[in-house]
């Protein structure tokens, strides 16, 4: 009982973002949800920290200083800024804002490239007289749809290929569809809801201004990455691949490591690795093996069935919760390897439903804020239904490779 109290209260935090009354965050509630549950004797401290996946702390880890690199030295932004120069018309932009959030994102983290293109789509878009909205909108629902592809996409994905144990060659050959298909809808449900912004026919070249590069790191960085990537789909251990790489890149003489350490999500490791405690202490419950005898009564092997259970439970705990939530559901299934990858595919793609399904989401409106005011019902009316058409998709494409 008392283990089940620790997990429901996390649980509730994690969902609100917030406990009434104190000032803690997602981070914290796992944080204390983690150490109640060795405090209450739930588990031994040896417990808590065999329970957690050391594979995925370092991937996430290894991958945040590859990214850090990647971003200070400008590598996004003039990547971006290229692809924009050459847009020609509203429908063009669309696409070159999709591509670039999509594509970037399946390599590098979702919520880097929101950090990055928010700024320049602003500029870009007032610069043009353009309605900003429907441009941002872009670059967040892209950012979801493209991470799909990869284990490097997002946190959730990164969490389930160390749990998994799925070769990233695989992984990616079996979402990456998904994930171009989940774009281009995006781009058709942006073009028909906003008829009138797309409607106008060519502008003129488009100047993003001066991207500030800083060479020497941006070339040392994009080798690093490329070789990263290579070995990635080579087959080489994912969580040691990325950690190496970020090694490689902290041996430097041109920038403090003060600076690539402030780009390290500090408070998404320890909320990972508090998560995975919370989660051990649940297991020792009864309630979990009740979950167990629900999901053998439900068809949860069905792609179909786990992805609408999974797009629920990641619009009310957020993805990475739900995740862990189902992983001792998901090791029992008939065909663990594709309910993986139907959790992720749909763990992802929940997170454009709502503005709050997502902190890509919550990244762009508050980065836009100062000159953009996006509204819930904005993204509502674009998010929903990208969404039911994205999920449809990806679980047709994951039930006929069964």
């Amino acid at each position: 009982m008392v283990a089940l109290l620790i997990f429901a209260a996390t649980f509730v935090v994690l969902a609100i973002g917030r406990f009434p009354g104190l000032r803690i965050d997602r981070a914290g509630a796992a944080i204390v949800g983690a150490s109640l549950m060795v405090a209450s004797g739930t588990l031994r401290f040896d417990e808590a920290l065999r329970a957690v996946d050391w594979a995925t702390i370092a991937l996430l880890l290894g991958m945040m200083i590859v990214v850090a690199n990647l971003h200070l030295s400008g590598f996004f932004r003039l990547v971006a800024a290229r692809v924009v120069e050459h847009a020609h018309s509203p429908k063009m932009l669309l696409a070159g804002i999709i591509a670039v959030s999509g594509v970037l994102s399946a390599f590098f983290v979702n919520d880097t490239m929101c950090i990055v293109l928010t700024p320049l789509v602003v500029h870009v878009t007032l610069a043009l007289n353009r309605n900003p909205v429907p441009y941002l909108l872009a670059v967040a629902l892209a950012a979801n749809a493209g991470s799909v592809a990869t284990i490097t996409g997002n946190p959730q994905n990164m969490m389930i290929g160390a749990l998994s144990g799925i070769p990233y060659p695989k992984f990616a050959a079996a979402l990456a569809p998904v994930a171009a298909v989940s774009l281009v809808i995006v781009w058709a449900s942006l073009v028909m809801l906003y008829r009138e912004e797309f409607a106008s026919g060519r502008f003129e070249r488009i100047d993003v201004g001066r991207i500030r590069v800083n060479r020497p790191m941006l070339w040392k960085a994009a080798a690093v990455s490329a070789g990263m990537v290579f070995f990635f789909f080579r087959g080489w251990p994912v969580a040691q691949t990325a950690i190496v790489a970020g090694a490689v890149l902290l041996v430097t003489r041109r920038i403090k490591p003060e600076k690539v350490y402030h780009d390290i999500d500090w408070p998404l490791l320890a909320m990972f690795a508090g998560l995975f405690i919370v989660v051990r202490g649940f297991e020792t419950t009864a309630v979990e093996r009740n979950l167990l005898d629900f999901a053998e009564g439900t068809p949860l092997d069905r792609p179909a069935v786990l992805s609408l259970f999974s797009a629920i439970a990641s619009n009310l705990v957020s993805n990475v919760p739900a995740v862990l939530l189902f992983k001792p559901v998901i090791v029992k299934l008939a065909d663990p390897v594709l309910s993986w990858l139907a959790l992720a595919m749909s763990s992802t793609l929940a997170g454009n439903f709502t503005l709050v399904g997502s902190v890509a989401n919550l990244i762009v409106v508050e980065r836009a804020r100062p000159e953009v005011r996006i509204r819930f019902m904005d993204h509502f009316k674009v998010g929903a239904p990208v969404t039911v058409l994205t999920l449809a998709a990806g679980a047709a494409w994951l039930e006929w490779l069964r």
